[in-house]
């Protein structure tokens, strides 16, 4: 039995299944192309939706990390208060300044208990509100004697003493001299404080950081370390403040 011979397929015929299969498979046929624009024009698919959504709450949630890392500003609230004492030109003006002040410090020392990490920050501010609550009452009391003052001229301008009214009105002009340079002490003052207690703060956390990454002592010793720290800066601080002593020198030696 004679079998027939198989004949060899040429390379028009390799060309002709690679146009079909292409054909087939790159969307050359009608219904592949139909199929290509129904999808098309049905929109993003489940995943590609929950992809997105998930993007959109990543990036959500990383806005949300940048707002809690922002240092809240506790240090504005004494300039606010110390602003508040520099424009008063009233005694009631000077009572409404020394009353925020006591109203800011009641709410710094809430502040304690929620935010313990800045408590540097909140103690150096809370003590200029409080030094400025009696700042404000100081001026509140000038400026009634200014009013009696003010009162004592214009009677002696009625009475045509102008020696007594000169020497009332002089003196009024040096008091207010005294108290703006006085007042502008204070907003200097705070700014060194805030300054230092920011410092401080800093110096802790990257203390603590450092303790927390080398993972070699335990967190009684971190406290200490701490505590140690800013128990330093206070006495170096208190030294700066003393009054300097200078050695005796015997002449007659």
């Amino acid at each position: 039995m004679s079998t027939a011979p198989i004949s060899a397929i040429t390379r028009e015929d390799q060309v002709t299944i690679g146009q079909q299969e292409e054909d087939y498979f790159g969307y050359s046929s009608p219904l592949a192309q139909s199929m290509k624009k129904q999808r098309e024009e049905e929109g993003p698919t489940l995943s590609e939706l929950l992809r997105d959504a998930r993007e959109k709450a990543d990036a959500h949630q990383k806005e949300l990390d940048k707002l809690k890392k922002v240092t809240p500003r506790y240090g504005d609230a004494p300039l606010e208060a110390y602003a508040r004492i520099s424009r008063a030109r009233t005694p009631a003006q000077a009572g409404s300044a020394a009353g925020y002040a006591r109203r800011r410090a009641m709410q710094l020392k809430a502040a304690l208990r929620t935010d313990p990490e800045h408590a540097d920050q909140i103690k150096a501010a809370a003590g200029q509100l409080e030094k400025a609550v009696g700042r404000a009452n100081r001026k509140k009391l000038e400026l009634n004697r200014e009013q009696l003052s003010r009162a004592r001229m214009k009677r002696m301008v009625k009475e045509n003493r102008r020696r007594e009214e000169q020497r009332i009105r002089q003196e009024l002009r040096k008091s207010q001299t005294m108290r703006a340079i006085r007042e502008s002490g204070y907003f200097k003052e705070t700014e060194i404080a805030n300054r230092q207690a920011d410092q401080l703060t800093a110096t802790k956390m990257e203390l603590k950081a450092q303790a927390e990454q080398l993972g070699a002592v335990s967190q009684r010793d971190i406290d200490a370390a701490i505590q140690g720290y800013s128990e330093g800066t206070q006495l170096a601080t208190v030294d700066v403040d003393a009054p300097m002593q200078f050695p005796q020198v015997d002449v007659q030696a």
